[in-house]
């Protein structure tokens, strides 16, 4: 479980300029590229059958986890306001909250909440109550493989660190046939993938270890993977997983939903059981999450148990967050701000990103409350 007492090391990003990233978001967007009604027929109809006065862009930059859910959510909110825009950056999340904190984006998108330092800094461009974070998108991490013909393995906290700090580095160690009898492990070399960029994901990974197995993996969680251990990188969860693809014996961990059948993925022990992952699993795990202590009574930071005890959870599971101003200067901002944040959390949002990238929807409890945090920021 998180110590919400205990500060978490991240290494910072370089800050982007407002102005530099909205330019990038441009770039990167789908709106606006040559046509009218970007997202398709059904934005031209709603368009032309009217019902919605909200217009404006509003900027996002983080998580690379939710990008796929980001463009599900983008695409059904800007088809009900065909005069909005959501623009969204995915850069990792290391990059979103820096850009939040340096008042270059709206908001961020983050698979960690702020941390208090964070908190301290940010509220020279969110106001004196600083920023709330809301839980949109719930995924387990994959433990991913590219052995050909294994599609499954048994795997424990321990072996996984083992496997990812360089010390257990062949597919037919003792360690792993011990898990998986029956399974023809290959004598094959293990190659381990981690993430270059400041990362949520790496930040839950290295969480579930740690609590799990500190023994095993003594370094404390962290958005950096540790610069002291052998281990190759690449950018984002889509470049480890295309890293990972295209290596025969690596490994890798990574948002599920980017993880197709080319890789093998690992169930986790937990208590005397191997858990699968998937989405319902991993909202299983989240449902055993209490909240942080010590934040603002519309601040939903989650505090996950790496070892449920409810049958089935899949504890290798980020908690990926909108992490928006408690209030903003711009009207405009801050209608757009409720309006998407609203969507995203609804019945109808959370479902749509399920279907497109089975993610979890988010527990009705935590539905609930985010929808209050969102009708909670103010102008200023």
């Amino acid at each position: 479980m998180l110590n919400a007492s205990r500060p978490r090391r991240r290494t910072r990003t370089v800050r982007l300029l407002r102005t530099g990233a909205v330019t990038a978001l441009a770039l990167t967007a789908l709106a606006g590229c040559g046509s009218d009604y970007p997202l398709g027929e059904e934005q031209r109809r709603a368009a032309e059958q009217g019902g919605s006065d909200l217009s404006g862009i509003l900027t996002g930059v983080g998580s690379s986890a939710q990008n796929a859910a980001m463009l599900t959510w983008r695409s059904g909110f800007e088809s009900r306001h065909p005069d909005a825009q959501v623009q969204y950056l995915s850069a990792g999340s290391g990059a979103g909250r820096s850009a939040l904190v340096g008042g270059g984006t709206d908001f961020a998108g983050s698979d960690a909440y702020l941390d208090e330092e964070e908190q301290a800094e940010v509220r020279q461009f969110c106001g004196p109550d600083g920023a709330i974070n809301i839980p949109v998108y719930i995924s387990p991490i994959s433990v991913a493989f590219n052995l050909p013909g294994i599609q499954e393995l048994n795997l424990d906290a321990t072996t996984i660190a083992g496997i990812f700090r360089g010390e257990i580095t062949r597919w037919d160690d003792p360690a792993i046939a011990a898990q998986n009898e029956g399974v023809d492990l290959p004598d094959l070399p293990i190659t381990p993938i981690a993430r270059a960029d400041d990362s949520g994901t790496t930040e839950n990974f290295t969480d579930y270890l740690h609590s799990v197995a500190p023994e095993a993996w003594p370094d404390e969680e962290d958005g950096s993977w540790p610069g002291s251990l052998p281990t190759e990188r690449s950018q984002g969860n889509a470049g480890v997983v295309s890293l990972t693809a295209g290596t025969e014996g690596a490994v890798t961990y990574a948002d599920d939903s980017l993880v197709d059948e080319s890789l093998g993925k690992a169930r986790v022990k937990v208590g005397s059981e191997y858990v699968a992952v998937s989405g319902e699993a991993a909202g299983t795990a989240v449902g055993e999450a209490s909240r942080v202590e010590g934040t603002g009574p519309h601040d939903i930071a989650l505090e996950l148990d790496r070892e449920p005890d409810a049958a089935g959870a899949y504890p290798v599971v980020l908690v990926s967050y909108h992490v928006y101003c408690t209030s903003y200067t711009d009207p405009e901002v801050l209608e757009l701000a409720r309006a998407f944040g609203h969507y995203v959390v609804s019945e109808e949002g959370q479902r749509a990103a399920a279907e497109a990238v089975q993610s979890a929807p988010l527990p009705d409890n935590l539905r609930t409350e985010a929808q209050e945090a969102l009708d909670s920021i103010g102008l200023r």
